[in-house]
């Protein structure tokens, strides 16, 4: 399996007007985070989880040429408005790609992306098959996903896990009963806002302490928002096994 950090970023705490934070000026291509996103190649198949507002940008950087499935973890934004550049998967592929949706998540895409489900086709238009999931495990193309809900915030948001891969994004709780699911992942991916408290996400502090009561052999840090602080900084404060994911990043599972 090989996970690619497609983005590690957020909309939270992002002003409207040009920010001169140390963050937002660096130089560091680390400290350069488009909206979270994950891409994972496991059996020769392309998977990847939310098409953010960055998802055209990401899939040209890194060179991706086929998409299996998308597979999405809540309805909010910043995680399903790429949704309309599958567009260029269904000209190259010549097929439609399948979609992964909850109920929550259907109904939100059918609002945004109206044109795509119209009775009347324009040509062009995004070609998606649409599979239903819930809180259940399900295949794909016979991998396995195992689905993992959290709370973020009032929202049920879900994460899941693939093989020995637990990703988990947009979380400020998670219930004894799904933590079960991720005990003994081996790469564990967990979102830290920032470091002050948030009413929806996992602070800084929040993420490190999950991290070790999960245990997992590596862990890495998304969803970051530029008052965290940057890659350099933050990476100097964290336990041995657990990492400040960013974009680009690419790491191998066996």
């Amino acid at each position: 399996m090989i996970i690619t950090f497609l983005g590690t970023g957020t909309s939270q705490g992002v002003p409207l007007i040009a920010c001169n934070c140390e963050v937002c000026t660096s130089e560091d291509f680390k400290n350069k985070r488009l909206r979270t996103s994950v891409m994972l190649e496991v059996d020769n198949k392309v998977f990847v989880f939310d098409s953010g507002p960055d998802f055209r940008q990401q899939m040209l950087r890194e060179k991706v040429e086929r998409l299996d499935a998308l597979i999405f973890t809540h309805e909010h934004k910043d995680h399903v408005a790429g949704l309309d550049d599958v567009r260029a998967f269904n000209y190259v592929l010549k097929r439609n790609i399948d979609v992964y949706v909850t109920d929550n998540v259907e109904v939100a895409l059918r609002r945004e992306f109206h044109y795509i489900f119209s009775d009347i086709k324009y040509p062009g238009i995004p070609k998606i098959n649409i599979h239903k999931i819930k809180n259940e495990p399900f295949k794909i193309d016979g991998v396995n996903f195992i689905p993992i809900q959290v709370m973020h915030y009032k929202l049920p948001v879900l994460g899941f896990r693939v093989g020995d891969f637990t990703y988990i994004t947009d979380a400020s709780e998670i219930s004894e009963k799904e933590k079960k699911k991720i005990i003994g992942s081996k790469v564990l991916v967990l979102n830290a806002l920032r470091k002050e408290k948030h009413i929806s996400h996992f602070t800084l502090d929040e993420a490190i302490a999950l991290m070790k009561e999960l245990a997992p052999e590596k862990g890495y840090l998304i969803h970051i928002s530029h008052q965290l602080g940057t890659h350099e900084e933050v990476s100097k404060t964290l336990p041995d096994f657990i990492e400040l994911a960013y974009d680009g990043l690419q790491v191998k599972l066996v």
